[in-house]
């Protein structure tokens, strides 16, 4: 005897929205694909064999996977002291939570501008150091590398303060009472306990930001230029100047596989990195 509760028009209703979300997510997926794949009137691997074909796209690839290693190092680094402030601070932590996370509240475009602003030729940072004489000439911080170093490490900080926070919330006071007991310094409490403890999250912070990195659009066409090319770059190019779909969706698909082969790479150094802490 069925014993279940019947199916009733609600129970409907609120599956139809994770229907629609599926049913956008594959068809977005199979539409990148017929389109990546096709030219003409069947089946081609002439888009895949463009982009491997030249020498400059090759230098894409490459700059980008470096400039995102780059980024996330940076973004973890920093975020240490602040996440190590924030976990100290007992009384103070929400307010301070609150400034770190004011950032993500402005629009992304706004944020980027504001790097304009200060990294241009006739910018904030120029100007000073004019002003003061350390140099004669303006320095070339923008439509370059660096210029979209500095952005996209400016961007994602808030998330791998958040992340390190996580995971320090979780050490138990008694450790580091503990360690002192012992005669361990800050130093070595923090060496040998605060930091191996705190790995997880800095490896989940290290991994997603990288990730978003290598897809990012906005910040490095603002800070690089078109001339600057990063895989995200490449691929608005192609969509927006070019007007060529079908070979922006091979760019996509090179991401997505340049994205997944990143993740299991990744995951791996940090499965071996905890291991060994273990």
């Amino acid at each position: 005897m069925n014993t279940g509760e019947p199916f009733s028009p609600s129970k409907a209703l609120m599956i139809l929205p994770v229907l629609i979300l599926l049913g956008l997510f594959f068809g977005s997926v199979i539409y990148l694909f017929s389109n990546a794949f096709t030219a003409g009137d069947g089946f081609s691997m002439k888009y895949f064999q463009q982009i491997i074909d030249r020498p400059d796209y090759i230098v894409v690839f490459i700059r980008t996977i470096i400039a995102s290693v780059i980024v996330a190092l940076l973004a973890v680094i920093l975020s240490y002291p602040i996440a190590l402030l924030l976990w100290r601070a007992d009384k103070w932590r929400n307010m301070l939570l609150i400034i770190v996370l004011v950032p993500w509240l402005v629009s992304l475009v706004v944020r980027t501008y504001g790097w304009i602003v200060l990294l241009g030729t006739k910018g904030f940072i120029n100007s000073m150091l004019i002003w003061i004489g350390v140099i004669e000439d303006p320095l070339s911080l923008m439509f370059n590398d660096l210029g979209v170093i500095i952005g996209l490490t400016h961007v994602l900080i808030p998330f791998a303060v958040i992340s390190i926070l996580s995971s320090l919330l979780q050490i138990e006071n008694n450790l580091e009472e503990a360690s002192r007991v012992l005669g361990a310094g800050p130093v070595q409490t923090f060496r040998y306990i605060v930091l191996p403890l705190s790995l997880p999250g800095a490896f989940t912070a290290l991994i997603v930001i990288y990730l978003a990195c290598i897809g990012a659009i906005v910040t490095p066409i603002l800070l690089g230029g078109l001339s600057q090319k990063f895989v995200g770059s490449q691929i608005y190019q192609e969509v927006m100047y070019a007007f060529n779909m079908n070979k922006a969706a091979a760019w996509s698909i090179c991401l997505l596989a340049l994205s997944f082969l990143s993740l299991v790479i990744l995951k791996k150094i940090e499965r071996r990195v905890l291991r060994g802490q273990e």
